[in-house]
Order: C-alpha cells, then structure tokens, then sequence
C-alpha cells in the first residue's frame, strides 16, 4: 500500500491557503493593532485570542455538520469552496480600514474574515483522511503540513519582499497577494479532487487491507469507546494542549518580541523555522511508520522544547539563533504530522470531521489563553519572558504524552497486499 503523494499534494491546497492566511495574521494584525491603532500589549493578546474563542465553537461545529452532509461534490468540498469565497470578500476590508486609520471598520473586517476561516478549517482538515487509508495518514498529514509549511513561507517571503515593519509597512501589497495564493489554492483543489470517487476508493482499499472505518474495540463495546482508548485520548488532547500553548505563545508574538529584544528581522528568522520543517516532513511520515507515531512526537518534543529554552540567551540575531530555530522547526513537524492522526485514528469513518473538532478545540483552547496570559508577562514583567514560558510548557507536554497507550496505526492484515502494492 503506498500513499498518491500527486493526489495527497492536491487536498493540501486547502490547508495550504489556510496557513498562508494564519502566517500573516500572527505577524501582521499585532503588527497593525501596535503601530497604527497603538493598542497595549496586554489588550493586543486578548485581540489575537478572540480568533480562538470564535473557533472553539465555531471549529467542531462544521466539523459535524460537514460529517451529515451530503451533496454531489461530497461532504467537506461545500464548506471549502463557500467559506474561502467569503473570506476573500472580507479580506478587502482591513487594508482599506488600516490606511484610513478605523480602528472600528479594521475589527469589522477581521472580524468577517475569522468567522468565514472558522467555516472551512474542520472541513479541509478532515478531507486528508476521508481519502487517505487509514495506515498511511501520517504520511497524508506529513504531505498536508508540508503544503501548510509552504503556504507560511509564502507569506514570509511576500514580508522580506514587502516589509510590515518600519516607517512605511506595505501592509496592502501583502494582504493582495495573500488573497491571490487562497483563490488559487482553492481553484486548483476544485479542479483536481473530486471527493465522492476519493472516498469511495479509499473505502475499497482499506478493506481490501482488513482496515475497518468502524473500529473493531469500539464495535465491541457497543459502539462506546473503552476506557483504556477513552484514557488514551485524554492524554493525547492534553498533550495537544501543552505543546500548543508553548508553541503559540512564539509564534504570535516574536515579531514583537524580534523587533523589541533582537533588533533583527523576525520574518527571515521565521523563515529558517520554516524550511527546516519542510524539509523534515516527509521523512517525519517514514520515520513515524517505523518507530511509532508516540515515540516521533516524544522526540520531536524534546526537540521544540530544548530550542526555546536555548532562546531564552539569545540578544540578539545570530547563527545559534537561526540553527535553534531550525530545530523547533524540524521538532514541530514530527509533533504535527502526527498528532492529528492519532486523534483520528480512534474514530470511525462516519465521525472523522466530530474527531477533527475535538483535535481542534483543544488546541484552540491553548491559544485563547495563551496569547492573553504571555502577553500580561511581556508587559508587566519582561519581553524576556517569552521563551522560559514556552519551554515550560512544551515540556509539560512531554509528560502527558508518556501515558498516551493507543493511536499508533494498527497492521495491515497480510491478506491483498500484493493487489495493494500500487499507488491509491
């Protein structure tokens, strides 16, 4: 059995614009809410929160629904085509809004343009799995971080072109070219996937594999999943938690912290952080095959966690600082590519999107409070705070992920692998 990496490469277009419009949300609207509306630190934390408390709601609810729909392009292609339609016709309003200095008509913008993200996150996450068999979704979610990784770097790149800092941050030219990469994201994957036939080939496979959608514990327990799963789930969702609420706590504040502490370009540093996921992500999905998806994200914990407590003795921009930040990226992608499917893999084909919710609600949770409270940190105590309260709590993530006994992908039984030895 092996994954269609072409096919795989086109279902992470969905996520790819999605990650290309989160890059420049943690970079650029702190950057705005500071030096055009000179917004406090503290209040510009619960402002980059607010798109957290509108996703926990909004995040497993799509999810669901996307699960009982049912139309002629599937089930999560609705939710992409529309949400992503409405999020362009929103984008327009916050350049518009920041060169008029409306600080009102700017947090109308922002937010339409979250409530219309939050439609479709659940939906295109969820398409991955829906045509991925099941052994091989942490290659699929290796391929879709990758295409995430790029989206970001993208973005990265259009600020090192187009500066957001300085006397004259190109604030349009970036929001423009944002919208051009989602609507062309988007197009490509409505051209190529066409989800129903997807599915129902996927479908095939794993049961010519002797992979159930309906796992057989859950089977039979009456369709309840057992303790132990149930325990196992927890500890994965908490662990979620932690290494979110590090990690996040970073990434929305280091154009700040980068233009307060390192007098250096945070975009390039960034960047760094960037590639060397991108890099890593395809053999993070091998790796994981081989040594197991909880043993990956214990490695790739130590590595996150050991490059932002390095950070807390950089003052400046250095080689060092770039090479750590090299590592928390490679240490993200072997967190990310297999967190997800672990989640997943203790659900049933038909409650994928429900599972996705859970995934995200709770990282969404993180990164309400986490913004808020690193925030109060940064202005109350020190922007030196930043990276001792990330490192405490990725490594917090370490612990929980040691009682974590299920989602690892189960064997393939033996029987019509020779059939299966082909692209799916």
């Amino acid at each position: 059995m092996k994954l269609n990496y072409k096919r795989t490469f086109f279902v992470g277009l969905a996520f790819m614009s999605i990650c290309a419009f989160w890059q420049m949300y943690d970079n650029v609207i702190p950057l705005i809410l500071k030096d055009t509306f000179h917004i406090r630190d503290s209040y510009i934390g619960i402002v980059m929160a607010l798109d957290n408390v509108l996703a926990l709601f909004m995040l497993p609810l799509f999810g669901k629904l996307s699960d009982k729909t049912r139309t002629r392009i599937g089930r999560r292609m609705p939710y992409i085509l529309v949400g992503t339609i409405l999020a362009l016709l929103c984008l327009t309003i916050m350049p518009a809004a920041q060169k008029q200095n409306n600080v009102v008509l700017f947090f109308i913008g922002l937010g339409l343009v979250l409530f219309a993200m939050s439609t479709y996150r659940s939906p295109a996450v969820a398409l991955m799995p829906d045509v991925t068999p099941k052994p091989l979704r942490s290659q699929g979610n290796a391929v879709i971080n990758l295409m995430g990784a790029v989206g970001g770097m993208l973005m990265l790149l259009t600020m090192l072109i187009f500066p957001v800092t300085g006397e004259n941050p190109h604030y349009t030219a970036v929001f423009a070219i944002l919208g051009a990469i989602m609507a062309l994201c988007i197009a490509v994957l409505f051209w190529q996937i066409k989800e129903p036939a997807l599915v129902a080939q996927r479908e095939q496979i794993d049961a010519a594999a002797g992979v159930s959608d309906d796992d057989e514990e859950l089977t039979a327990e009456g369709g309840k999943m057992p303790k132990p799963m149930f325990r196992s789930l927890i500890f994965i969702l908490m662990s979620v938690f932690f290494w979110f609420f590090g990690y996040n706590a970073v990434t929305s504040a280091f154009s700040r912290y980068a233009e307060q502490e390192l007098q250096g370009n945070f975009a390039l540093v960034l960047m760094v952080c960037t590639v060397a996921a991108i890099v890593s992500y395809m053999p993070v999905g091998l790796i994981a095959q081989r040594i197991g998806r909880k043993r990956t994200i214990l490695v790739g914990i130590l590595f996150l966690g050991s490059s932002f407590f390095a950070g807390i003795f950089f003052h400046r921009v250095t080689p060092m600082l770039y090479f750590f930040f090299a590592l928390a990226g490679v240490g993200w992608a072997f967190i990310n590519v297999n967190s997800y499917p672990m989640v997943v893999e203790l659900s049933k084909g038909s409650d994928v999107g429900k599972y996705t919710g859970y995934y995200y609600t709770v990282s969404m949770t993180a990164q309400i409070f986490t913004p808020i409270l690193s925030n109060i940190l940064m202005e109350h105590i020190g922007y030196r705070t930043l990276f001792p309260y990330a490192a405490f709590f990725v490594m917090a993530s370490f612990v929980t992920m040691l009682f974590v006994r299920h989602g690892d992908a189960k064997p393939i039984a033996k029987k019509g692998l020779e059939a299966l030895d082909v692209d799916d």
